[in-house]
């Protein structure tokens, strides 16, 4: 049976742990809403409705491509693909690839920022592992203008930062919509979170603030996140409806 990720590759250590996972979760709701395309995430009116939910379906779908045999992954792509086109049917226009390219940009930078900061230091070889199962995913979905290597994915992450991103009244609204699924605690775990983990660029344009209080958390955190109270500071992250999920991601995909 071949995989479409190696069973020992970082990849699935990094989306194997529901604190990595939650924590690309955070960094995804920021970079998202400042994406330039964010309108096309408005247009079915299930982001704005349900932005956690909305978000934890991407997690869930790139779960399901990287713990997957290599046939069903391929399928579970193609369905992400005839999705958008059904979307980009009902608008009459077409969604740029530089959007899709964003996306895939981002899960690759937030793997890595992820796992860094609640782990350890990735080696290159790790990093361009990482760059190179998402970069499969960008080419089964027919993008173009994919990098060729890490390093020039690291050139073009850098320009997307510089040229895509846009605190426009979709991004007030979607922290609007943050704060309000979320409550005021765990709205502000989650720009704490959010501090940690994205890019300056992406900082510098959100109601994040300065000081990252979580940090010292976070050490106490890494110390017992395998004991009982480090499960319960992760599960206190997200609302009891996500509990099930959130323990669930603990648990890499069975083939079947």
């Amino acid at each position: 049976m071949e995989l479409f990720v190696d069973e020992h590759s970082i990849v699935r250590r990094i989306w194997g742990k529901a604190d990595t996972i939650l924590f690309i979760f955070a960094g995804a709701a920021a970079e998202f809403a400042l994406n330039k395309a964010v309108d096309w995430l408005y247009f079915t009116g299930k982001l704005p409705a349900d932005p956690l939910g909305r978000l934890f379906s991407t997690v869930a779908y790139s779960r399901q491509i990287l713990f997957s045999e290599r046939e069903a992954a391929l399928k579970a792509i193609d369905k992400i693909t005839a999705i958008h086109k059904g979307v980009e049917t009902s608008r009459g226009s077409q969604i740029p690839d530089w959007t899709y390219r964003d996306v895939l940009f981002l899960l690759i930078d937030l793997s890595i920022r992820s796992y860094e900061l609640l782990e350890n230091p990735l080696s290159v070889a790790e990093k361009t592992e990482v760059f190179n199962v998402f970069n499969q995913v960008g080419e089964r979905m027919r993008l173009t203008g994919l990098p060729a290597d890490y390093q020039q994915y690291l050139q073009m992450r850098g320009e997307h930062l510089e040229t895509d991103l846009i605190n426009s009244a979709f991004t007030i609204d979607l922290y609007h919509q943050y704060k309000k699924h979320l409550g005021f605690v765990r709205y502000q775990i989650l720009k704490q979170a959010q501090l940690l983990t994205v890019p300056t660029q992406v900082s510098q344009q959100l109601p994040l603030g300065k000081t990252a209080w979580l940090w010292p958390v976070l050490k106490i955190y890494k110390v017992t996140k395998n004991l009982k109270p480090g499960k319960f500071l992760r599960d206190a992250l997200l609302p009891a409806q996500y509990k099930i999920q959130i323990q669930g991601m603990d648990q890499p995909y069975a083939f079947g």
